[in-house]
């Protein structure tokens, strides 16, 4: 017995890949997270469609036992990539207690998808690497925004489009509010809106367009893109 945890990626169909989408279309069952990925994005598989916004992960879990053993095929969509902030192990774990394998098909994650949108790297040359994180808020009550933004790192900020000033006073602190930043909502995606800005003005900017979730926040030189020349073409 299997289920399958795919990762749709930021919204775009055609960025699935080739076996999530062949996954989707053999599916009997399709349990989608209703409230990052509208049922619209799905129309094309044939699979009953379970809206798991709002359930708890017992219900969710109850509902993949019960298809599973039906000998049904389940796909269960996690948006963007599953290893960043997806919340599958929860499910993993009490599947495996029942007996149930699992197999995770990795997606696009919104935040490659946003630095593609912006047509930049989130390294250079004298960048050593990149910082995934989110802010202090609902679901965490301690972040290290200002310790991250002593290192010389490109910080990604998932999940704080609705703390925009929270984040951009944290790393000013620290960096500056002429630092560049961006914002893209809803990497890939049709109404997708890029927003290039600084710190010291990038929370007014994010609010005129009444942005609120589903955004990616990006902190760093990159962001303007880079002079330098790597050993690459060297």
């Amino acid at each position: 017995m299997k289920v399958y945890f795919v990762g749709f990626g930021p919204g775009d169909v055609e960025l699935l890949t080739l076996k999530a989408y062949r996954l989707l279309k053999e599916a009997d069952l399709i349990i989608y997270p209703g409230s990052i990925i509208e049922e619209e994005f799905l129309s094309e598989f044939e699979g009953e469609k379970v809206n798991s916004h709002g359930m708890k992960l017992e219900e969710i879990v109850e509902i993949i036992e019960g298809a599973v053993k039906e000998g049904k095929k389940v796909v269960r969509v996690q948006s963007s990539d599953p290893s960043i902030f997806g919340a599958i192990w929860e499910q993993i774990r009490e599947l495996r207690k029942k007996g149930i394998d699992c197999e995770v098909v990795p997606g696009v994650s919104s935040v490659f998808a946003s630095a593609a949108s912006l047509c930049i790297e989130l390294t250079s040359p004298s960048i050593p690497g990149v910082a995934i994180v989110r802010p202090a808020g609902k679901t965490l009550k301690e972040d290290y925004l200002e310790e991250l933004a002593r290192l010389p790192l490109t910080l990604v900020i998932l999940l704080g489009a609705d703390r925009v000033e929270y984040v951009a006073e944290k790393i000013s602190k620290v960096r500056g509010e002429e630092e560049p930043c961006a914002v893209v909502f809803h990497a890939s995606r049709e109404d997708e809106v890029k927003i290039v800005s600084t710190l010291g003005k990038i929370a007014e900017e994010v609010r005129k367009r009444g942005i609120r979730r589903t955004a990616t926040i990006i902190v760093g030189k990159v962001v303007e893109g880079y002079d330098e020349r790597s050993h690459l073409y060297g």
